[in-house]
């Protein structure tokens, strides 16, 4: 199997990458700057075309038979013009996907749980319901799973959780940086469930589809097995690092008016919310998350913490 990974140095890609080489797959890791590519046996790095605009994939579409398609627009709100998030989210997996057509078996596409739900959701997210996203990455995100059902190549769509391990960014970080102060911290009451998910977990999804027969044409919400609560993340992030979880119970509306006045009152959903999904679809297939959020925070939290490029 010759895989064609696009974005091979962002956060998912430069786990992804080694760790396929390592399973014995040969990897075409196709980067910006392939210079930067993580080096070993079974790595050929390339350079990747312009997403911007009309691109030319003959170079590294050659030889290969399967796409593993993790460029694109992270999710950064006002960062962008929605047309950038349109033409390198959506267009250029359909663009991708049509200089692909008869000459690979399979197209796996890391998409997101975005393209399915906003920040929370009262109720156990699953494939089954209809799809709702909230804003433009989301919804190009959807697009890019359509074009790509429509495209004629057969295909595999990933819908993950936020997924944390070395190198993570947002929330995630954020959090980490907060947990790493000596000081108590407010978190206590904070049992609300939200699915995270294990970079490792999510390396061994990519590495089942590729295999499986079962997951052709299919679209899989991807998450650790079970979610875990504000405080039990924040709790983990502290056991990782050696230190008791020192961690008090505040009324909702004072953690608000004190993420209020870091700036962060936005994040108020993504951290008090609700949110949680039901991996059962994939796992069905004979996929297996073998590290819990708890663990894989703790693990993530005692490993250095490698930049994405």
């Amino acid at each position: 199997m010759r895989i064609l990974v696009t974005g091979a140095t962002g956060f998912i890609g430069q786990s992804l990458v080694p760790a396929l080489a390592r399973q014995g797959f040969f990897v075409r890791a196709a980067a910006r700057d392939p210079a930067r590519v993580a080096a070993g046996p079974n790595i050929e790095p390339v350079a990747m075309p312009d997403l911007s605009g009309p691109a030319d994939w003959s170079g590294p579409l050659e030889d290969v038979s399967h796409i593993v398609h993790l460029a694109g627009i992270a999710h950064a709100p006002g960062a962008l013009p929605d047309e950038f998030y349109t033409r390198i989210n959506s267009g250029a997996v359909a663009e991708l996907a049509g200089q692909a057509k008869g000459k690979i078996d399979r197209f796996v596409l890391m998409s997101s749980v975005r393209a399915q739900a906003g920040l929370s959701s009262p109720t156990t997210i699953t494939e089954g319901d209809a799809p709702a996203p909230t804003e433009i990455y989301g919804r190009t995100k959807l697009e890019a799973e359509r074009r790509l059902s429509e495209s004629g190549v057969d295909y595999t769509a990933l819908r993950p959780a936020v997924v944390y391990g070395p190198g993570v960014k947002g929330n995630i970080a954020s959090l980490a940086t907060i947990a790493k102060t000596p000081m108590p911290l407010p978190f206590g009451g904070l049992d609300n469930r939200r699915s995270l998910l294990s970079i490792d977990n999510l390396i061994a999804a990519v590495a089942h589809v590729l295999q499986t027969e079962q997951t052709r044409n299919e679209t899989y919400l991807v998450a650790d097995a079970e979610p875990i609560s504000v405080a039990g993340l924040v709790g983990a992030m502290r056991e990782g690092l050696g230190r008791p979880p020192q961690l008090v119970k505040m009324p909702h509306r004072a953690i608000r008016r004190l993420m209020k006045s870091f700036g962060r009152e936005a994040d108020w959903e993504r951290v008090c919310g609700t949110f949680e999904i039901d991996p059962a679809k994939l796992m069905a297939t004979g996929w297996r998350p073998e590290i819990d959020s708890a663990e894989g925070i703790k693990k993530m939290m005692r490993e250095p913490q490698k930049p994405a490029l």
